[in-house]
């Protein structure tokens, strides 16, 4: 994945009514209508609610003649997780897009100008 993928997942996964409907959602499918009785707001909120984890490709969504009934992509959630987990493990100096980044870390570290960081043991 990549960083702005990642960005866009995060976003989603950051707003508390999101992950309720995510956490609704992993126990069973679900159409707007169930989701607005047990959530108590409004069809409109739920539905940008669910564009958003739409956008993110975390639901996805079973037309059943009427009713359109959402669902966890819950193995695209495991990867997502999994994959920032793996992406941390790199090295921030293999890193092309945090690049100014390690630069600037290197530099602070070789050469530390805050006065308020005392000289720290480095764990890894």
């Amino acid at each position: 994945m990549t960083l702005k993928e990642w960005e866009k997942a995060f976003k989603a996964l950051g707003q508390h009514l999101r992950l309720r409907i995510i956490a609704l959602l992993a126990e069973q499918e679900l159409c707007v209508c169930e989701l607005e009785e047990i959530l108590g707001i409004t069809q409109p909120a739920i539905s940008q609610h669910l564009r958003v984890l739409k956008e993110a490709d975390l639901v996805w969504e079973e037309k059943v003649s009427q009713w359109v009934f959402y669902h966890l992509k819950k193995e695209k959630l495991t990867a997502i997780l999994q994959g920032w987990l793996a992406y941390l493990d790199v090295p921030l100096a293999e890193k092309k897009e945090f690049t100014a980044d390690y630069e600037k870390l290197q530099q602070l570290l070789e050469n530390p100008k805050v006065a308020c960081r005392p000289p720290r043991k480095r764990y890894k």
